[in-house]
């Protein structure tokens, strides 16, 4: 749909300025008089201004977690100088490119319809998760939207950080795996065919180090690309059954029989049910609700599922301690804290205690993952090529015998 930029009259008088996205310049007129201003101008936003042309939409950069986090802080900073919402969304936009600001401008255009904040952000999940609408939601019906926007800038930023621990922990012995590969692959195809030609030449009998790494080496350079082609083929096979719900599923239930990946997993779920729901207590969202919204933001389908049974009697019970405990999830010390702040008062306290606790021990454990794994993988390579090189060198060591003799 074009955008159109407008200048108009309120029924007080004053001029006021804003863009729309309609079908024509007509319904952008009906659209003005049915808030209430009189149009003075209107003329149409160029593609490469609005940035909704075809081109945009194939290099527009995608929507990062850091601009929603960038937008969130500085709308909180300009909410809590007393600006406008809808003025500081307009000073906002301006900072904004791409689908990003597209996105901006019809979440104000509907809030200048009439819509509440938190309605128009819905309309945008993949951007805005249902944590920050519900947040917005509370802060708008509490009068204390900056606060909430505070809040959850932090929640972004701390959830965000995590996010890349985690990848981080994953990549680096991904990439160390696939140098190791390139190393032996490049041995197996460049090096020891041109000495398997020389010991054949010999006519003696190879040691069996040599003779598995002559058979690698030929099974590489007649099936390669055979066996290349099947990898790809098993891998894309794979990446679309785990995308389905029954695939993830049962990759995340493997994940928790196997011992470092079911602590990690489960020490992630912890972080995020606990900060997750005890903000959202804070900010004034009632259980019920809150649960709704927690229970299906944790990572592993197996766990979410223990969730949400729990959830059911949580609700009925009001009794949150003894059921989380009942999922197997929660360590000991966890569910004790929880229940002392059921008792004290101060659930949403305690569950942001326990979440920052179980933050720090998973941010321990990735870091001391990370450390463990790189002298690990650096063992693992120097075992494949010391066995490479071994390989070549004992029918070497047994041509110098002879010549000796």
């Amino acid at each position: 749909m074009p955008l159109y930029q407008y200048q108009s009259l309120n029924r007080r008088g004053a001029t006021v300025n804003g863009t729309l996205d309609a079908s024509s310049l007509q319904a952008v007129k009906e659209i003005l008089q049915g808030q209430g201003l009189m149009p003075i101008t209107i003329s149409e936003v160029a593609y490469d201004k609005q940035g909704s042309s075809w081109k945009s939409m194939l290099f527009d950069k995608p929507i990062e977690p850091k601009m929603v986090v960038q937008f969130t802080k500085q709308l909180a900073v300009l909410l809590k100088a007393s600006v406008p919402l809808l003025q500081a969304i307009e000073l906002l936009i301006e900072q904004m490119e791409g689908r990003f600001r597209r996105i901006l401008i019809k979440i104000k255009d509907g809030i200048k319809g009439g819509e509440s904040f938190a309605k128009e952000l819905s309309k945008y999940p993949k951007v805005f998760t249902n944590v920050y609408v519900q947040l917005v939601r509370s802060g708008e019906a509490s009068g204390k939207l900056d606060t909430i926007l505070f809040r959850l800038t932090d929640y972004l930023e701390r959830a965000e950080e995590t996010k890349k621990r985690i990848k981080k922990a994953i990549a680096y012995p991904l990439l160390l795996i696939s140098f190791a590969i390139l190393v032996v692959v490049g041995m197996l195809v460049g090096m020891v065919p041109l000495m398997s030609k020389i010991f054949k030449s010999l006519g003696k009998e190879l040691p069996a180090p040599t003779k598995i790494m002559i058979a690698m080496s030929d099974f590489v350079r007649d099936y390669g690309i055979v066996a290349l082609v099947t990898v790809i083929v098993f891998a894309a096979f794979f990446l679309y059954w785990r995308s389905t719900a029954k695939g993830k599923y049962h990759i995340d239930a493997i994940v928790l029989k196997l011992p470092i990946l079911s602590s990690f997993s489960r020490t992630k779920a912890v972080v995020q049910f606990s900060k997750t729901l005890g903000m959202l207590l804070e900010s004034g969202v009632n259980l019920s609700d809150a649960l709704d919204i927690v229970c299906n933001i944790v990572d592993n389908k197996v766990l979410t599922k223990k969730l949400n049974q729990a959830r059911d009697n949580i609700i009925k019970e009001g009794k949150i301690a003894k059921y989380l405990k009942d999922t197997g999830i929660f360590p000991s010390i966890a569910t004790y804290m929880i229940s002392t702040g059921e008792q004290s008062g101060k659930l949403a306290e305690m569950l942001l205690t326990v979440g920052d606790d179980y933050d720090t021990e998973l941010r321990e454990r990735t870091d001391g993952l990370t450390a463990k794994i790189a002298p690990l993988m650096t063992i693992i390579i120097g075992v494949f090529v010391l066995f490479i090189v071994l390989s070549m060198m004992l029918p070497m060591m047994d041509m110098g015998d002879m010549a000796g003799m």
